[in-house]
């Protein structure tokens, strides 16, 4: 059959071109490829938002997080909950954006323009001939500077549209004062309170209602599936390693950079001053250079009474006093004419008048401080350094491609990618799938620990794919050995039950109790036992559960003394008397004022949400991936 295939191979080709092409003309090189790539995950008025385009904004987010504080836990950062914020952040921004075009919202060229001139950050990106870095400011941000001027002007046309609604909300005196009095709201209460730690001793738990407990909440005492692990991490650093720096390029390097490396020359001025702005008139201008070149010709004849000329007629005041003194200063320290003529005199050379935007100066030089350049062995190993930087981002794209492909292309192990690339295949035990407090670098990224107790992964023992875990870092792992979650014995959790059931049971003992004493107190108030009065409030709970605040301050004001039950659960049960009301202190002026504007604010809030959601059903937006549970990773 195989003869059959290599003698008429061309006959079976073209018969197979002629099968193929048609398909891909008739359905598409989409149903090939299939379209997991561009799964759907929310839509706004129309317009589908794909999975890519959210990993790639949750991406920039998190590195611009990086950036803005280096030491926050990545496992916050790669939490679901985190992306999913992302996800309504870009849902809101299309919407409004929707909203903004279909309001014919603009912004002017002459508003962006002045927009751009006053933004501090994009100064640096310029040249020192005032053109701007393109590819600079595209490799720090990750955008073109035509999608950096899109997002702005979509950013300020939702600013200005908002603004309609936030602009215009205000607080009334009387919805100022009953927001804020709820929040100041005090009550004078006793407590009693019924713990279960006064009942545990009356509690009696049996082998047997341990065993009966354990078998009905199995899947509370689960041993948690864990892992031992190889992996490779690929950062700058890591390509740094790979970069050869040749001697002769260092050399160069430190010829051209060589005031960096060093101290630059400085010189001790001294000065006269005789003040002419630049606004003056002429005639005032004429007058001073006429009196500063009469000084000049005293100090030409006693150049030693310098300081004392200086100090009887030098019109700046901050050096006068000091007999002209300046101190040392370097080239850009001074204005441009002033420095040109201080640097091209020689040590105790007084110049000629000086004209300046400030006057007319007659300038002695005191002292040089040489420059001093370190010779290039002692700078050698910094020098070394800043190239291998230089260098390092062009380097890490094209280890990340090797990486990338030894891992793929020798699936059964991670050294053959360790050696190309001189990494150290690094190791570690008890891995879980979802990373523990304190977890830290690659093992708190949840991308990574997803890739390694996928199934495949598991399964076969074989590398991960590189998986990028941060700016410029890539890391690939492989399982080596895996144990599956699995029910813990009885013998160990015997303990924790007993010490859980005794609990339960004595707080439902303790309720009981309160609740009996709740009713006899009701009937008749004498022999109660109830604590010291306290004052409280939402603001001040002395010491107090939240729950007993909020009963207190739910009964009814106008029938007091009042009786009132709280159950805490776990902590047993609580009954409070509430007393009176307690006024609350005035206020200053001041602090009214402010407590009114923030209940403004809040209230604009409240109308910038209300607009929003009626946005979003008029634009008829909505996430199509489930919302994560309210929870986020305990920050280490």
């Amino acid at each position: 059959m195989f003869d059959f295939f290599r003698k008429y191979n061309k006959i079976v080709m073209i018969f197979l071109f002629l099968l193929i092409i048609p398909s891909f003309v008739l359905f598409g090189v989409e149903r090939y490829q299939g379209s997991g790539g561009e799964v759907k995950v929310a839509r706004v008025d129309g317009q589908n938002i794909t999975r890519p385009e959210w990993d790639a904004q949750h991406r920039l987010e998190t590195d611009r997080i990086r950036q803005q504080s280096p030491n926050v836990d990545p496992t916050l950062l790669e939490s679901d909950v985190m992306r999913y914020a992302t996800l309504e952040r870009m849902v809101r921004d299309r919407v409004l954006a929707a909203a903004a075009a279909k309001s014919n919202v603009t912004i002017s060229e002459e508003r962006l323009s002045r927009i751009f001139a006053q933004d501090t950050g994009l100064a640096a990106f310029r040249t020192p001939d005032g053109k701007f870095d393109r590819e600079s400011f595209q490799r720090v941000t990750g955008r073109t500077p035509e999608q950096y001027e899109a997002s702005m002007r979509a950013e300020l046309a939702t600013q200005q549209m908002l603004l309609g609604i936030t602009g215009t909300a205000f607080a009334p005196p009387a919805l100022a004062a009953a927001t804020i009095n709820a929040f100041y709201d005090r009550r004078e209460i006793q407590v009693a309170r019924f713990s279960p730690e006064s009942f545990a001793s009356k509690v009696t738990v049996s082998d047997a209602d341990v065993e009966a407990y354990y078998k009905a909440h199995t899947a509370q005492f689960q041993a948690p599936e864990q892992a031992s692990i190889e992996y490779l991490v690929l950062d700058l650093e890591a390509a740094k390693k790979n970069i050869s720096v040749n001697e002769a390029d260092l050399k160069t390097y430190y010829e051209q950079n060589t005031a960096r490396f060093g101290t630059k020359e400085e010189r001790r001025a001294s000065h006269i001053l005789i003040t002419a702005p630049a606004s003056a008139p002429a005639a005032d201008r004429a007058k001073a250079k006429a009196k500063a070149e009469q000084l000049l010709a005293e100090v030409k004849k006693a150049p030693a009474t310098f300081a004392d000329v200086a100090r009887k007629n030098s019109q700046d005041p901050g050096s006068a006093e000091k007999g002209g003194d300046l101190d040392f200063v370097t080239r850009g320290a001074m204005v441009k004419p002033f420095e040109d003529a201080l640097f091209a005199l020689k040590k105790g050379d007084i110049s000629d008048v000086v004209e300046t935007e400030f006057g007319y100066h007659i300038i002695r030089l005191a002292d040089i401080k040489p420059a001093v350049v370190p010779p290039f062995e002692q700078v050698r190993a910094t020098i070394e350094n800043e190239v291998r930087s230089q260098q390092a981002t062009q380097e890490f794209a094209k280890a990340a491609e090797t990486f990338t492909d030894a891992v793929y292309q020798q699936p059964d192990s991670l050294k053959p990618a360790a050696e190309k690339l001189k990494l150290t295949v690094q190791t570690a035990s008890n891995v879980s799938r979802t990373p523990p407090p304190g977890a830290a670098g690659v093992l708190a990224n949840r991308n990574f620990l997803n890739a390694l107790f996928a199934a495949d992964s598991l399964d076969r023992k074989q590398n991960t794919e590189a998986i990028e875990v941060g700016s410029n870092q890539l890391a690939a792992g492989r399982v080596t050995q895996y144990t599956p979650a699995h029910p813990m014995p009885l013998a160990e959790v015997k303990d924790k039950i007993r010490a859980q059931l005794i609990t339960e049971r004595a707080a439902v003992m303790a309720k009981a109790e309160g609740e009996a004493k709740l009713a006899a107190w009701t009937a008749k108030a004498d022999g109660a036992t109830f604590g010291a009065p306290v004052t409280v409030s939402r603001r001040e709970a002395q010491a107090q559960p939240l729950a007993v605040i909020d009963a207190a301050l739910r009964a009814d004001a106008s029938k007091l003394p009042a009786l009132v039950g709280v159950d805490l659960g776990t902590q047993g049960y609580a009954v409070v008397r509430v007393t009176k009301v307690v006024p609350r202190t005035p206020s200053a002026p001041e602090q009214t004022q402010q407590e009114n504007a923030q209940v403004g604010q809040s209230v604009a809030a409240a109308e910038e949400v209300a607009y929003y959601n009626l946005l979003k059903e008029r634009f008829k937006a909505e996430i199509l991936v489930p919302k994560p549970a309210e929870t986020l990773p305990m920050a280490r």
